[in-house]
């Protein structure tokens, strides 16, 4: 029987830029992301019958095609081949509407599986490929790693990895829901934009002070008066526990703070976590060597 058990880190978005809306109703974005150890684990296995999703932690909608479905899908279409029997299992950590790309991590853990089960010698643009045809964050899920994103996030160049640091990770009880926080940034006064250049640079340097300063996120300009402070309040509170800088990771809420010291990283993931129940210690994680 096949089977192959897969990490699906979380990402954060180390800086988010919105360029413009796009004629197919997309939207053209310029960012840098960066795969984290907070994760959920898949197993896929080939079954008997049909398509099982399997999950812990969360309840699936009921008679809906889920994304890992259509993923396997799209998987077994581009190599012109029926769809075997498949049994997928989630072991959620990654919460969910949190701008964590939780969801399309475990959709590019199941291609990878995929590949790993059923072609090998599949490239890994042709599975970034088949990641953009289930969801705009699948494709750096994919990849891994740090890396410049661009289009709707399907254009990866790889960047220098993110400095050994600390990250703290905490989300505030309520949701953001992606298609609203973009709905709310067309026509809106974005004002001074992340530089992510200057990202790059320190990247290319391995200067993680200057990392930090140079996070930013376009779509904390778009929040509620209500969402904002939550927000500046969490940022806040990791900066007086020794965070390098913060910023809202994605369409949000969650936000992130980097450190280079990891116990003043755990200090500040247990004060937080006495007022926020979804507050995670991470590290980052490298590019996925074994699509190569």
């Amino acid at each position: 029987m096949k089977t192959i058990t897969l990490e699906a880190p979380a990402k954060i978005n180390l800086t988010l830029d919105i360029l413009g809306r796009r004629a197919d109703g997309y939207h053209d974005l310029r960012m840098v992301m960066q795969s984290v150890s907070l994760g959920d684990t898949v197993t896929v296995t080939e079954s008997g019958d049909g398509f099982a999703l399997l999950a812990e932690g969360i309840t699936l909608p009921a008679g809906k095609t889920t994304l890992e479905q259509r993923a396997a899908e799209s998987f077994f279409r581009y190599l012109d081949r029926p769809v075997p029997g498949l049994e997928v299992r989630l072991a959620k950590r990654v919460p969910a509407y949190a701008g964590l790309g939780g969801g399309s991590a475990d959709v590019a853990a199941v291609l990878r599986g995929l590949r790993a089960l059923y072609a090998p010698e599949l490239p890994r643009r042709a599975l970034e490929e088949i990641g953009l045809s289930v969801g705009s964050d699948v494709p750096f899920c994919v990849h891994g790693g740090t890396c410049l994103a661009e289009g709707r996030g399907e254009h990866l160049t790889d960047l220098p990895p993110l400095p050994d640091c600390a990250i703290v990770l905490c989300k505030p009880d309520f949701g953001l829901p992606t298609p609203e926080l973009f709905a709310r940034v067309d026509g809106a006064e974005l004002g001074a934009r992340p530089d992510t250049a200057a990202m790059e640079a320190a990247l290319v340097r391995g200067d993680l002070p200057a990392v930090a300063g140079c996070l930013g996120n376009v779509f904390e300009r778009v929040l509620t008066e209500e969402e904002g402070a939550e927000i500046r309040c969490i940022r806040a509170a990791l900066a007086r526990c020794g965070a390098l800088g913060a910023a809202m990771s994605g369409s949000g809420p969650t936000v992130f703070g980097l450190f280079d010291d990891p116990a003043r990283a755990h200090r500040a993931a247990e004060a937080l976590g006495q007022k926020y129940r979804q507050t995670y210690l991470a590290a980052p994680v490298k590019k996925f060597r074994e699509l190569e």
